[in-house]
Protein backbone atom coordinates (compact mmCIF):
# COMPACT_ATOMS: atom_id res chain seq x y z
CA UNK A 1 0.00 0.00 0.00
CA UNK A 2 1.27 3.12 -1.12
CA UNK A 3 1.64 6.24 1.69
CA UNK A 4 0.09 9.66 0.62
CA UNK A 5 2.29 11.64 -1.14
CA UNK A 6 2.36 14.38 1.54
CA UNK A 7 3.46 12.02 3.73
CA UNK A 8 6.43 10.54 1.98
CA UNK A 9 7.43 13.79 1.93
CA UNK A 10 7.56 14.46 5.25
CA UNK A 11 9.46 11.08 6.32
CA UNK A 12 11.73 10.74 3.68
CA UNK A 13 15.54 11.44 4.33
CA UNK A 14 16.68 15.05 2.56
CA UNK A 15 19.32 14.74 0.05
CA UNK A 16 21.63 16.98 1.99
CA UNK A 17 21.31 17.35 6.42
CA UNK A 18 20.57 20.86 7.45
CA UNK A 19 23.25 20.64 10.00
CA UNK A 20 25.58 20.35 7.26
CA UNK A 21 25.74 23.29 4.58
CA UNK A 22 26.64 22.33 1.25
CA UNK A 23 29.87 23.52 0.01
CA UNK A 24 28.70 24.83 -2.51
CA UNK A 25 25.93 27.45 -0.57
CA UNK A 26 28.97 28.22 2.26
CA UNK A 27 31.29 30.22 -0.71
CA UNK A 28 27.82 31.80 -2.19
CA UNK A 29 27.21 33.42 0.47
CA UNK A 30 31.28 34.01 2.37
CA UNK A 31 33.88 35.25 0.32
CA UNK A 32 37.14 32.98 0.39
CA UNK A 33 40.01 34.07 2.49
CA UNK A 34 41.96 35.24 -0.92
CA UNK A 35 39.62 37.87 -1.16
CA UNK A 36 38.92 38.86 2.19
CA UNK A 37 42.72 39.62 2.38
CA UNK A 38 42.52 41.50 -1.49
CA UNK A 39 40.01 43.50 0.20
CA UNK A 40 41.80 44.14 2.94
CA UNK A 41 44.83 45.24 0.90
CA UNK A 42 42.45 48.10 -1.38
CA UNK A 43 40.92 49.34 1.95
CA UNK A 44 44.80 50.11 3.45
CA UNK A 45 46.07 51.76 -0.03
CA UNK A 46 43.23 54.12 -0.28
CA UNK A 47 43.99 55.82 2.93
CA UNK A 48 47.73 55.81 2.01
CA UNK A 49 47.71 56.95 -1.22
CA UNK A 50 44.99 59.79 -0.48
CA UNK A 51 47.44 60.72 2.03
CA UNK A 52 50.72 61.00 -1.02
CA UNK A 53 47.89 62.45 -3.14
CA UNK A 54 47.52 65.42 -0.86
CA UNK A 55 51.40 65.84 -0.08
CA UNK A 56 52.40 65.93 -3.54
CA UNK A 57 49.60 68.52 -4.82
CA UNK A 58 50.58 70.58 -1.14
CA UNK A 59 54.45 70.33 -2.62
CA UNK A 60 53.08 71.46 -6.62
CA UNK A 61 50.84 74.11 -5.16
CA UNK A 62 53.77 75.39 -2.95
CA UNK A 63 56.22 75.21 -5.95
CA UNK A 64 53.75 77.15 -8.34
CA UNK A 65 52.96 79.69 -5.32
CA UNK A 66 56.77 80.59 -4.92
CA UNK A 67 57.53 81.55 -8.00
CA UNK A 68 57.13 84.57 -8.46
CA UNK A 69 56.73 87.30 -11.51
CA UNK A 70 59.60 88.98 -12.42
CA UNK A 71 59.33 92.86 -12.57
CA UNK A 72 61.95 93.59 -15.06
CA UNK A 73 60.86 95.17 -17.76
CA UNK A 74 56.93 95.11 -16.73
CA UNK A 75 54.82 98.36 -14.97
CA UNK A 76 52.14 98.29 -12.57
CA UNK A 77 49.94 101.47 -12.16
CA UNK A 78 48.85 102.11 -8.20
CA UNK A 79 45.84 104.30 -7.64
CA UNK A 80 45.69 106.39 -4.46
CA UNK A 81 49.89 106.47 -3.66
CA UNK A 82 49.80 109.99 -1.90
CA UNK A 83 49.81 107.73 1.60
CA UNK A 84 48.70 104.76 3.21
CA UNK A 85 49.34 101.32 1.39
CA UNK A 86 49.29 102.54 -2.25
CA UNK A 87 52.34 105.18 -1.19
CA UNK A 88 54.06 101.79 0.64
CA UNK A 89 52.88 99.51 -2.21
CA UNK A 90 54.71 101.75 -5.19
CA UNK A 91 57.95 101.59 -3.28
CA UNK A 92 58.07 97.64 -2.84
CA UNK A 93 57.42 97.18 -6.19
CA UNK A 94 60.11 99.74 -7.20
CA UNK A 95 62.57 97.61 -5.25
CA UNK A 96 61.37 94.61 -6.77
CA UNK A 97 62.09 96.01 -10.41
CA UNK A 98 58.86 97.05 -11.58
CA UNK A 99 58.44 100.14 -13.31
CA UNK A 100 55.56 101.94 -10.79
CA UNK A 101 53.37 104.23 -12.09
CA UNK A 102 52.31 106.33 -8.75
CA UNK A 103 48.70 107.86 -9.01
CA UNK A 104 48.53 110.58 -6.88
CA UNK A 105 46.01 113.20 -6.01
CA UNK A 106 48.16 115.75 -5.15
CA UNK A 107 51.77 115.41 -7.30
CA UNK A 108 53.51 118.30 -5.79
CA UNK A 109 51.91 117.08 -2.10
CA UNK A 110 54.39 115.83 0.32
CA UNK A 111 53.46 111.99 0.20
CA UNK A 112 54.27 112.15 -3.89
CA UNK A 113 57.54 113.81 -3.42
CA UNK A 114 58.70 111.39 -0.46
CA UNK A 115 58.15 108.45 -3.15
CA UNK A 116 60.47 110.64 -5.70
CA UNK A 117 62.97 110.73 -2.68
CA UNK A 118 62.98 107.01 -1.83
CA UNK A 119 62.59 105.11 -4.71
CA UNK A 120 64.38 105.05 -8.12
CA UNK A 121 63.89 106.60 -11.47
CA UNK A 122 61.48 103.61 -12.49
CA UNK A 123 58.93 105.21 -10.40
CA UNK A 124 56.70 107.89 -11.88
CA UNK A 125 54.56 110.16 -10.52
CA UNK A 126 51.21 110.65 -12.09
CA UNK A 127 48.34 113.23 -11.38
CA UNK A 128 45.81 110.86 -11.00
CA UNK A 129 42.34 111.77 -9.73
CA UNK A 130 39.50 108.44 -9.77
CA UNK A 131 36.55 110.69 -9.96
CA UNK A 132 37.64 112.34 -13.48
CA UNK A 133 37.09 110.91 -16.32
CA UNK A 134 39.66 113.36 -17.84
CA UNK A 135 42.54 112.44 -15.69
CA UNK A 136 42.04 109.11 -16.38
CA UNK A 137 42.31 109.60 -19.68
CA UNK A 138 45.43 111.51 -19.77
CA UNK A 139 46.89 108.79 -17.41
CA UNK A 140 46.33 106.23 -19.98
CA UNK A 141 48.17 107.57 -22.64
CA UNK A 142 51.31 108.46 -20.11
CA UNK A 143 51.30 105.19 -19.51
CA UNK A 144 50.95 104.35 -22.80
CA UNK A 145 53.52 106.51 -24.28
CA UNK A 146 55.99 105.37 -21.23
CA UNK A 147 55.14 101.58 -21.17
CA UNK A 148 58.26 99.41 -20.86
CA UNK A 149 59.00 96.30 -23.24
CA UNK A 150 56.90 93.52 -21.97
CA UNK A 151 53.77 96.47 -20.77
CA UNK A 152 51.52 96.39 -17.95
CA UNK A 153 51.28 94.07 -15.95
CA UNK A 154 49.09 94.80 -13.21
CA UNK A 155 46.75 97.75 -11.82
CA UNK A 156 46.44 98.08 -8.30
CA UNK A 157 42.75 99.77 -7.39
CA UNK A 158 43.83 101.27 -4.16
CA UNK A 159 42.23 104.24 -3.76
CA UNK A 160 39.45 105.13 -1.35
CA UNK A 161 38.08 107.44 1.21
CA UNK A 162 36.39 106.56 4.51
CA UNK A 163 34.09 108.34 6.28
CA UNK A 164 31.46 107.30 9.19
CA UNK A 165 28.07 108.24 10.18
CA UNK A 166 24.59 106.91 10.68
CA UNK A 167 22.42 106.59 7.77
CA UNK A 168 20.13 109.32 9.14
CA UNK A 169 23.18 111.70 9.82
CA UNK A 170 23.97 111.17 6.22
CA UNK A 171 23.36 113.36 3.00
CA UNK A 172 22.66 111.68 -0.45
CA UNK A 173 25.40 113.69 -1.51
CA UNK A 174 27.52 111.79 0.80
CA UNK A 175 26.75 108.51 -0.51
CA UNK A 176 27.24 109.39 -3.96
CA UNK A 177 30.67 110.78 -2.92
CA UNK A 178 32.16 107.65 -1.56
CA UNK A 179 30.58 105.72 -4.24
CA UNK A 180 32.39 108.00 -6.78
CA UNK A 181 35.43 107.42 -5.44
CA UNK A 182 35.15 103.92 -4.32
CA UNK A 183 33.45 102.37 -6.79
CA UNK A 184 33.28 104.48 -10.24
CA UNK A 185 36.68 105.47 -9.53
CA UNK A 186 38.08 101.95 -9.78
CA UNK A 187 35.16 101.09 -12.41
CA UNK A 188 36.70 104.14 -14.25
CA UNK A 189 40.60 102.71 -14.12
CA UNK A 190 39.40 99.53 -14.83
CA UNK A 191 37.59 99.73 -17.93
CA UNK A 192 40.39 102.23 -19.35
CA UNK A 193 43.49 99.85 -18.65
CA UNK A 194 42.32 96.58 -19.06
CA UNK A 195 43.05 96.26 -22.76
CA UNK A 196 46.55 97.43 -21.46
CA UNK A 197 46.50 94.16 -18.93
CA UNK A 198 45.02 92.25 -20.92
CA UNK A 199 47.74 92.18 -23.65
CA UNK A 200 50.25 90.35 -21.13
CA UNK A 201 47.73 88.14 -19.16
CA UNK A 202 48.23 90.37 -16.23
CA UNK A 203 46.58 91.14 -12.91
CA UNK A 204 43.33 93.57 -11.56
CA UNK A 205 43.19 94.00 -8.09
CA UNK A 206 40.99 95.69 -5.73
CA UNK A 207 41.25 96.83 -2.23
CA UNK A 208 38.18 96.30 -0.61
CA UNK A 209 37.25 95.86 2.97
CA UNK A 210 35.82 93.30 5.47
CA UNK A 211 33.26 96.13 5.66
CA UNK A 212 31.96 94.61 2.03
CA UNK A 213 29.87 92.29 3.88
CA UNK A 214 30.38 93.25 7.94
CA UNK A 215 27.61 95.57 8.36
CA UNK A 216 27.26 97.46 11.70
CA UNK A 217 26.59 101.47 12.64
CA UNK A 218 28.07 104.29 10.90
CA UNK A 219 29.17 102.37 7.76
CA UNK A 220 26.36 102.24 5.81
CA UNK A 221 27.95 104.94 2.95
CA UNK A 222 30.86 102.92 3.02
CA UNK A 223 29.99 99.70 2.97
CA UNK A 224 27.51 100.54 -0.25
CA UNK A 225 30.61 101.53 -1.92
CA UNK A 226 32.88 98.47 -1.07
CA UNK A 227 29.74 95.73 -1.32
CA UNK A 228 28.90 97.17 -4.95
CA UNK A 229 32.85 96.74 -5.57
CA UNK A 230 33.12 93.48 -4.69
CA UNK A 231 30.32 92.33 -7.03
CA UNK A 232 32.12 94.62 -9.78
CA UNK A 233 35.19 92.16 -8.89
CA UNK A 234 33.48 89.10 -8.64
CA UNK A 235 32.04 89.86 -12.54
CA UNK A 236 34.96 91.13 -13.64
CA UNK A 237 36.83 87.91 -12.61
CA UNK A 238 34.78 85.54 -14.51
CA UNK A 239 34.84 87.51 -17.61
CA UNK A 240 38.60 87.84 -17.29
CA UNK A 241 39.17 84.35 -17.02
CA UNK A 242 38.98 83.47 -20.47
CA UNK A 243 41.62 85.85 -21.57
CA UNK A 244 43.70 84.57 -18.40
CA UNK A 245 44.13 87.68 -16.80
CA UNK A 246 43.48 87.19 -12.75
CA UNK A 247 41.28 89.21 -10.82
CA UNK A 248 41.93 89.53 -6.90
CA UNK A 249 40.56 91.48 -3.82
CA UNK A 250 42.42 92.77 -0.67
CA UNK A 251 39.75 92.75 2.43
CA UNK A 252 41.41 94.31 5.22
CA UNK A 253 39.97 94.85 8.59
CA UNK A 254 40.87 97.12 11.44
CA UNK A 255 44.14 99.16 9.71
CA UNK A 256 43.14 102.96 10.50
CA UNK A 257 45.91 102.98 12.77
CA UNK A 258 47.90 102.45 9.42
CA UNK A 259 46.69 104.63 7.02
CA UNK A 260 45.05 108.37 7.12
CA UNK A 261 42.34 107.02 5.33
CA UNK A 262 39.79 107.82 8.47
CA UNK A 263 38.34 111.00 8.71
CA UNK A 264 38.65 112.63 11.75
CA UNK A 265 35.16 114.45 13.13
CA UNK A 266 33.98 116.13 16.30
CA UNK A 267 30.51 114.99 17.67
CA UNK A 268 29.83 118.99 17.07
CA UNK A 269 30.11 118.65 13.59
CA UNK A 270 27.68 115.72 13.66
CA UNK A 271 25.05 117.36 15.50
CA UNK A 272 25.62 120.88 13.94
CA UNK A 273 24.60 118.98 10.29
CA UNK A 274 21.39 117.31 11.51
CA UNK A 275 17.70 118.83 11.14
CA UNK A 276 15.69 119.38 13.57
CA UNK A 277 13.72 116.76 13.35
CA UNK A 278 16.91 114.34 13.91
CA UNK A 279 17.78 116.38 16.72
CA UNK A 280 14.49 114.72 18.26
CA UNK A 281 15.53 111.33 17.90
CA UNK A 282 19.60 111.28 18.12
CA UNK A 283 19.62 113.22 21.47
CA UNK A 284 23.33 115.31 21.35
CA UNK A 285 24.15 113.02 24.66
CA UNK A 286 24.06 109.85 22.14
CA UNK A 287 25.93 111.51 19.38
CA UNK A 288 28.94 112.28 21.83
CA UNK A 289 29.05 108.23 22.88
CA UNK A 290 28.89 107.26 19.55
CA UNK A 291 31.48 109.45 18.03
CA UNK A 292 33.56 108.15 20.86
CA UNK A 293 32.91 104.68 20.38
CA UNK A 294 33.86 104.83 17.00
CA UNK A 295 37.35 106.81 17.40
CA UNK A 296 38.50 104.28 20.17
CA UNK A 297 37.33 101.41 17.84
CA UNK A 298 39.63 102.99 15.07
CA UNK A 299 42.34 103.80 17.83
CA UNK A 300 42.06 100.31 18.37
CA UNK A 301 43.70 98.91 14.88
CA UNK A 302 46.24 97.80 13.61
CA UNK A 303 49.08 99.61 13.49
CA UNK A 304 51.54 97.98 11.39
CA UNK A 305 50.12 97.96 7.39
CA UNK A 306 52.91 94.76 6.55
CA UNK A 307 50.40 92.26 6.53
CA UNK A 308 48.26 94.48 3.64
CA UNK A 309 51.07 95.23 1.65
CA UNK A 310 52.32 91.59 1.28
CA UNK A 311 48.87 90.58 0.49
CA UNK A 312 48.93 93.22 -2.52
CA UNK A 313 52.66 91.74 -3.55
CA UNK A 314 51.35 88.26 -3.45
CA UNK A 315 48.17 89.41 -5.72
CA UNK A 316 50.19 90.93 -8.33
CA UNK A 317 53.24 88.75 -8.39
CA UNK A 318 52.62 84.83 -7.45
CA UNK A 319 51.86 82.73 -9.84
CA UNK A 320 48.67 81.52 -8.30
CA UNK A 321 46.95 84.55 -6.55
CA UNK A 322 44.52 84.07 -4.55
CA UNK A 323 40.83 85.16 -5.53
CA UNK A 324 40.72 87.25 -1.61
CA UNK A 325 43.09 88.18 0.99
CA UNK A 326 40.99 88.40 3.98
CA UNK A 327 43.21 90.00 6.26
CA UNK A 328 42.74 89.88 10.32
CA UNK A 329 43.71 89.31 13.63
CA UNK A 330 44.62 85.01 13.83
CA UNK A 331 42.05 84.94 16.12
CA UNK A 332 39.31 86.36 14.10
CA UNK A 333 39.84 84.97 10.94
CA UNK A 334 36.84 81.80 11.62
CA UNK A 335 34.59 84.38 12.67
CA UNK A 336 34.93 86.71 9.45
CA UNK A 337 34.88 83.41 7.27
CA UNK A 338 31.86 82.15 8.44
CA UNK A 339 29.76 85.24 8.44
CA UNK A 340 28.87 85.82 5.21
CA UNK A 341 26.86 82.11 5.49
CA UNK A 342 25.07 82.83 9.00
CA UNK A 343 21.56 83.37 8.42
CA UNK A 344 20.39 86.78 8.98
CA UNK A 345 19.00 86.78 11.73
CA UNK A 346 21.65 85.71 13.37
CA UNK A 347 24.27 88.02 11.90
CA UNK A 348 22.10 90.93 12.96
CA UNK A 349 21.89 89.49 16.80
CA UNK A 350 26.05 89.30 16.69
CA UNK A 351 25.57 93.31 17.38
CA UNK A 352 23.07 93.35 19.85
CA UNK A 353 26.47 91.53 22.48
CA UNK A 354 27.89 95.00 21.94
CA UNK A 355 27.54 97.55 24.80
CA UNK A 356 27.35 100.30 21.87
CA UNK A 357 24.26 98.32 21.16
CA UNK A 358 22.87 98.81 24.56
CA UNK A 359 23.74 102.63 25.29
CA UNK A 360 21.70 103.10 21.84
CA UNK A 361 18.67 101.65 22.17
CA UNK A 362 18.39 102.89 26.00
CA UNK A 363 19.62 106.71 24.73
CA UNK A 364 17.49 107.17 21.47
CA UNK A 365 14.12 109.34 22.09
CA UNK A 366 15.90 110.05 25.68
CA UNK A 367 15.35 113.87 26.91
Amino acid sequence: MKLPRTVMNETAQPRYSSRRPSHRVFHRYFPSMSTVLLIAQIIGIIPISATLLFILAKLVSHHCCSREQDGSGYAVLITGCDSGFGHLLAQRLDQKGFVVFAGCLSPEGAGAQSLVRQTSTNLKILKLDVTSDEDVRRTKKMVQDNLPEKGLWAVMNNAGISDWAEIEWSTVQDFRSMIDVNLLGSIRTSIAFLPLVRATNGRMVYVSSIFAFFNCLNMGAYSVSKRGLEAFADCLRVEMASFGVKVSIIQPGNFGQATNILKMKSSLTIWEKLDEERKQIFNQSYVEVASEYFMSMCKAGCEDADPVINAMLHAVTSAQPKYRYLLVPAMDVFFFKLFPFLPTSLTDAVFSLSSMYAKRKEMLHAK
